[in-house]
């Protein structure tokens, strides 16, 4: 791993602080819904679509903040106030309650998360260091995933579902010791223009007028597309189609976790020519393909092999497309930039709960998730245009990160 003793801290934090979330979320808030509450599809929708907006002003907020203060004391301030939400839902003892925990735990969780996202270009200023650390940042989130999931299904099983909480509590204390002491390379600005929702309105503007930046933060966005049909279905199709015990929701997702620990450390290692908009185009219409594997049978095996799978794909396209917009965001907008990622990716997630519970009603939740994976794959089609121009006109050399943040038009960094 990188010698920066700065991003190892970071990345230890994230991999902590994660571990608890993902245990938290997979299983703890899924399953005390689905099994503890018994939950059908409308409710499940409803307490995604709630998180969805919750985090959605999270990341809206978040975005300028750290371009004003840095994304250590964003993650820190966040990391503190999500200790009381996550622990209010162990006092839920009926579904509108959890609901009213879980949108605490996104307002103050997902602050968090863009603080984390936006923390490497402020550790170096070289790209081959950079997209280093984004592939270890981004690799152990995926391993909390392994680690929380797994954690959080031996907990259900053994000492209760509430436990989880409090885990999750813990962990977020132990991100911020890590954190604290954690300095930037940079200054921040905090007198710049353009604060509050003026900021988040300029981190709007900075995303749509810059085609590369628009490309990579819609490709990220396209998977989270998918991902708003399976937060609100998954759960029912592991009760339901597939008959088996909220564990069972920790240990695939502890399988799919492999996979996205693997697919990290393969976009790590990625040749410059691979590191283009073909690339994530291509990555993106895998994605279909990997849900597909997964929810395309009632065998349990075979739902094993598709997480692993579709994990490995994500795997590769997360740091992959974070790095490319790390890259073309303008110096000084990082924050910003992550934060309009962020809102997408909840706004995203949002849009097919509205879709899910109907179709789930009509075609049967297996069927639904099936056509989610379908459409992934034909907006990924819908991009490969836009994908070939942006390739064919990238520069012939790598630029530096300065060079790229103070060009009229930011650029990739593809050889």
């Amino acid at each position: 791993m990188t010698r920066n003793r700065p991003a190892v801290l970071v990345t230890l934090a994230r991999f902590i602080s994660r571990t608890g979330g993902e245990a938290a979320f997979f299983v703890g808030i899924w399953g005390k819904a689905a099994y503890d509450f018994g939950a059908e599809p409308s409710g499940i929708a409803l307490l995604i679509a709630v998180m969805g907006i919750a985090g959605l002003i999270g990341s809206g907020i978040a975005g300028p903040l750290i371009d004003r203060f840095g994304p250590r004391r964003v993650l820190i301030v966040s990391e503190i106030f999500f200790v009381p939400a996550t622990l209010s839902a162990v006092a839920a003892e009926q579904l509108p309650a959890l609901i009213a925990a879980a949108a605490g735990i996104a307002l103050f969780g997902t602050p968090a998360y863009t603080a984390i996202a936006s923390f490497p270009p402020f550790l170096t200023r070289d790209e081959t260091e950079l997209q280093r650390i984004n592939s270890w940042v981004e690799m152990a989130g995926m391993a909390a995933l392994i680690s929380g999931a797994s954690l959080g299904a031996l907990m259900a099983a053994t000492i209760g579902i509430d436990a989880i909480f409090w885990f999750d509590a813990i962990t977020s204390l132990v991100a911020v010791a890590l954190v604290a002491g954690v300095a930037v390379d940079r200054q921040t600005r905090p007198n710049e223009q353009g604060e509050g929702w003026q900021g988040v309105v300029r981190g709007f503007t900075t995303v749509y007028r810059n085609r590369r930046l628009r490309f990579y933060v819609l490709a990220s966005t396209a998977i989270w597309t998918s991902f708003g049909f399976f937060a609100a279905l998954e759960p029912i199709f592991y009760r339901d189609v597939l008959e088996v015990g909220p564990e069972m929701l920790g240990v695939v997702n502890t399988i799919f976790g492999v996979g996205l620990v693997a697919g990290t450390g393969v976009a790590s290692r990625l040749p410059g020519p691979l590191r283009g908009a073909r690339s994530v185009a291509w990555l993106v219409g895998l994605n279909g393909f990997g849900a597909l594997i997964y929810v395309g049978t009632t065998l349990l095996p075979v739902v094993m092999t598709g997480a692993i799978v579709w994990g490995l794909i994500i795997g590769v396209m997360a740091p992959l497309a974070r790095t490319m917009i790390h890259i073309n965001s303008p110096e000084g907008q990082v924050g910003r930039v992550m934060g309009v990622t962020q809102v997408h990716s909840e706004v995203a997630k949002l849009g097919p709960l509205v879709l899910a519970p109907p179709l789930a009603a009509a075609l049967g939740v297996q069927s639904a998730l099936i056509l989610s994976g379908i459409s992934v794959s034909v907006l990924a089609l819908l991009m490969a245009p836009t994908a070939r121009w942006l390739d064919r006109t990238r520069e012939g050399e790598v630029p530096t990160i300065e060079a790229a943040r103070t060009a009229d038009e930011p650029i990739s960094p593809n050889p």
